[in-house]
């Protein structure tokens, strides 16, 4: 039985409110960890669209103030980076302001609720902070995606990634990748673990009902094969060698449609690469959608797509949430093995793997599951059961209490010397 943490979680996104697409992993993390008996806090930033109750399933929420005007909230919730791999200018100036406050608030969490465990989300600027409030504290530190990207190729953000690495109990990585690349960085191979995230198995089902709704609410007929894929419009998704697949089968199924669910810097460029592939007319583009709305369009589609990349600047994402959810989804999934995909992506056995910016092998696959249906059904149902036994949340929640029991053990075996 492990003991009962009382947990300090410092962090830069999580869902500002019911349905909000931003930092969506944490909620279940933060969530699962208190629905296995752990007391956790979480220090955010504030955010004109936060709407959440400050506690809620177990978490109580602290967020800090740190802009003067509601157009400098932008530390956290994804709004740093333009096209996810430069700062924003506005980014850059409130970033001291914020690093200050929300120090001051973790130190003074930390210090109230007596906490036993002091948790960094994003080694920057999350673990950063953390590691500066931890007051002596256990402190353990976990990678995301774009926090290991900016520490690698900022010469200040790795100086401070190295320093908090050195002074971290436990370092967790939602992929292998991430994990390697941490300990390029400093971080020590015997206190690094991976712990992939989880999925909704009951959100993210299939669905027949969801089917024939989200067709129609698309205006797509029943025979249409449709082709879905989610994300942020930013380069390392590679949305643009997807758009030019389907394009490429414009000839050969005239009922293919491709969903592209989402938004962001690269709205303007994705829809004029449509227009010149001639392919406006084979695509919706919803938007942004709810967590319910992209399970349903799963559940729409007849095959999904996750074609991420390593980008010209060296982003590549942990471990895009649409993977898991396409797994529990029972869709057939086509991915590429970037980052940590290929650690929960068996090629032939849970999915079809492509290599990145492969438009050939892209269409091959896309045509292949639409052709085969019971390659599809296979490749589907092998998922399901595997996101079903090994992909839930409640497993990950597990994972995150062991390493808080080792990072304690760890933190009593130095103290003792």
């Amino acid at each position: 039985m492990s003991a009962r943490h009382r947990v300090v979680m410092v962090a830069t996104s999580y869902p500002r409110f019911q349905g909000d697409t931003v930092g969506t992993f944490m909620q279940p993390i933060a969530e699962g960890l208190a629905a296995r008996g752990h007391e956790i806090h979480m220090v955010l930033p504030w955010h004109p669209r936060w709407t959440r109750p400050l506690q809620e399933r177990g978490v109580t929420f602290h967020l800090f103030h740190y802009a003067p005007t509601q157009s400098l909230n932008v530390f956290g919730y994804a709004e740093a980076l333009q096209a996810d791999v430069a700062f924003r200018a506005a980014a850059v100036a409130a970033t001291p302001p914020a690093v200050l406050a929300a120090w001051h608030t973790a130190r003074r969490v930390v210090r109230e609720t007596k906490a036993t465990i002091v948790h960094g989300h994003w080694v920057v600027p999350g673990g950063v902070i953390a590691a500066m409030a931890r007051r002596g504290l256990p402190l353990v530190v976990s990678l995301h995606g774009s926090d290991v990207y900016v520490a690698e190729r900022h010469a200040l953000m790795g100086d401070a990634a190295r320093a908090t690495f050195r002074r971290a109990a436990m370092v967790t990585a939602c992929s292998e990748d991430l994990r390697v690349r941490a300990e390029h960085l400093g971080a020590d191979p015997s206190r690094s673990v991976t712990i992939p995230y989880g999925v909704d198995s009951t959100r993210f089902r299939p669905d027949p009902a969801a089917r024939t709704a989200m067709r129609a609410r698309w205006g797509l007929p029943e025979e249409a094969e449709v082709v879905f894929s989610a994300g942020r419009f930013v380069k390392k998704k590679g949305f643009e060698y997807l758009i030019d697949a389907v394009a490429s089968l414009r000839q050969r199924r005239p009922a293919l449609r491709l969903v592209l669910a989402g938004g962001g810097d690269l709205d303007g460029a994705l829809r004029e690469r449509l227009r010149r592939q001639d392919a406006m007319d084979r695509a919706v583009l919803p938007g942004i959608l709810s967590q319910d709305d992209v399970a349903r369009g799963l559940a729409a589609a007849d095959v999904a797509v996750v074609p991420s990349v390593r980008d010209d600047a060296g982003n590549v994402d942990g471990l895009p949430n649409v993977v898991m959810e396409s797994l529990s989804s029972g869709t057939p999934l086509i991915a590429t093995p970037a980052g940590g995909i290929g650690s929960v992506v068996a090629d032939g056995v849970t999915g079809l793997v492509v290599a990145e910016r492969d438009v050939t092998g892209l269409s091959s696959a896309i045509e292949r599951l639409l052709t085969d249906r019971a390659l599809a059904a296979r490749l589907g149902d092998t998922a399901r059961r595997w996101a079903i036994a090994e992909g839930s949340w409640s497993r990950a929640a597990e994972r995150f209490e062991g390493v808080y029991d080792r990072a304690v053990s760890l933190a009593a075996v130095k103290s003792a010397y």
